[in-house]
């Protein structure tokens, strides 16, 4: 039997089996890696925001469409079977990107492969959460699923720093051992490995995924041939509808700008680290040990405060938060910490990095789980997986200004620290345009149909 209690540890699940991508593949083993493919951080940085970005603005273009599909037809599952599929492929295919003997185009048609079934797979997941429990419970659930989904980042992230990663100037693992299965250093399949592992990582946590949790039974479900051809009529009407709403329209353009600027840090963090403090993969993997155990921590307190506070109280505070972190950011590098001159030789760069990423996990962890649960206040009840869709949209139509313009903007002055100054401005407006967002939502027009 299938209790309500066995549904949401399988719900938990999706984001146990799916943080790695972002963790060890987004952030910090192989985004830092194409510095070492590309010869350069700058150059590095470039083309990975120009490759993440484009892979966002497909993202961006299909998720709403493919959420009117599912609610129209009810279908969820099919659509998760499917991303999950391509959420593996994509993976596995980063195990081909070895210095000197590699196809740039394959190992970023690849990357954005994996990258799009995780965020349309977590569109889909997503979508889920308000039948799982009353609404005064979902920021508790909501905050419990991000800080499971942290820890199994970090544990992944964890078995990649002590059995496989290698440290190039010992050989050895973060631990003193050989890396596991014999992996060739030379051709660095010691960091290569974490493709296979995010794949395989994924195949095996999401089974409890799709053995407990269970689809509710929609009476005005129609095949998916007809809720295809019925999507797009359906998903314009909702866009025509939508100024209307300006709760959910403020959010919708809010957490825009917040999240894309927060996936800006999460994607160059690791690079940037490399690039201007010039740090190890290992030293970047403690970074983000350190971040996830943070993330775990306030993601779960957040989820508690979401409950007693509301969702919109704990956004404010860690916009703010993260706001200040970037701007801190940009002035760390190792001849000087926050305009205070440093010796070559002093670990103050490292220590203050290191503080800021246990704040970005912070602010992070809480705001997404914030996030999720105050959709779920502003979204009609009857289109929960096409308001997901929405939001999957307002999160990635930006998406690619973020990566674009740290990219451009890195590529103009060579400096990676002015590079990413955009991502103050995307929070600054982010934070701005809560103002007009009611902490629980407007009455919502009923669906015709």
């Amino acid at each position: 039997m299938i209790t309500t209690r066995k549904r949401i540890w399988g719900w938990f699940f999706f984001d146990w089996a799916s943080q790695p991508y972002n963790t060890l593949l987004l952030t910090f083993i192989f985004a830092p890696f194409m510095k070492e493919l590309l010869g350069s951080g700058s150059n590095a940085q470039t083309v990975w925001g120009y490759g993440v970005g484009l892979a966002g603005l497909l993202i961006a273009i299909a998720s709403p469409l493919l959420g009117a599909i599912a609610d129209r037809s009810g279908r969820r599952m099919p659509f998760i079977w499917l991303f999950s599929l391509m959420y593996v492929l994509g993976a596995w295919g980063l195990w081909y990107a070895e210095p000197g003997n590699f196809s740039l185009i394959l190992i970023m048609t690849s990357f954005a492969i994996g990258m799009i079934g995780m965020e349309f797979a977590t569109t889909f997941t997503n979508a889920m959460l308000p039948d799982l429990a009353p609404r005064e419970e979902i920021g508790k659930i909501s905050g419990s699923g991000w800080a499971f989904g942290y820890v199994g980042g970090m544990v992944a992230l964890i078995i990649m720093l002590v059995l496989l990663q290698v440290n190039p100037n010992t050989g050895r693992t973060l631990v003193g051992l050989p890396p596991l299965f014999g992996l060739d250093i030379a051709t660095r399949e010691d960091t290569r490995i974490v493709g296979p592992l995010t794949a395989v990582w994924y195949a095996v946590f999401m089974i409890p995924f799709f053995l407990w949790v269970r689809e509710p039974r929609h009476p005005g479900a129609v095949p998916v041939a007809r809720a295809a051809r019925e999507a797009w009529p359906q998903l314009r009407q909702t866009l025509r509808r939508l100024p209307r709403n300006r709760s959910l329209f403020a959010f919708l353009l809010s957490s825009m700008f917040y999240r894309d600027a927060l996936n800006g840090i999460y994607t160059f963090g690791g690079l940037y680290a490399a690039g201007v403090l010039d740090w190890s993969i290992t030293q970047i993997g403690i970074f983000g040990i350190l971040a996830a155990i943070t993330g775990a921590i306030f993601a779960w307190l957040g989820g508690k405060a979401d409950d007693r506070f509301g969702p919109k109280a704990v956004i404010l505070f860690t916009v703010v938060l993260l706001t200040a972190v970037v701007v801190g950011v940009v002035y760390i590098s190792r001849e000087s910490v926050f305009g205070v001159a440093v010796g070559p030789d002093s670990i103050l760069p490292d220590v203050a990095f290191y503080v800021m990423g246990g704040l970005i996990g912070a602010g992070g962890g809480a705001l997404q789980a914030a996030s999720r649960t105050m959709m779920v206040h502003q979204a009609e009840p009857g289109r929960m997986t096409e308001s997901f869709g929405l939001y999957a949209l307002t999160g990635k139509a930006t998406a690619f200004i973020a990566p674009l313009s740290i990219g451009v903007v890195t590529h103009l002055t060579g400096n990676q620290a002015l590079g990413i100054t955009p991502l103050i401005v995307l929070f600054v407006l982010g934070l701005g345009l809560l103002g007009w967002v009611k902490p629980n939502g407007a009455p919502q027009p009923q669906s015709a149909g």
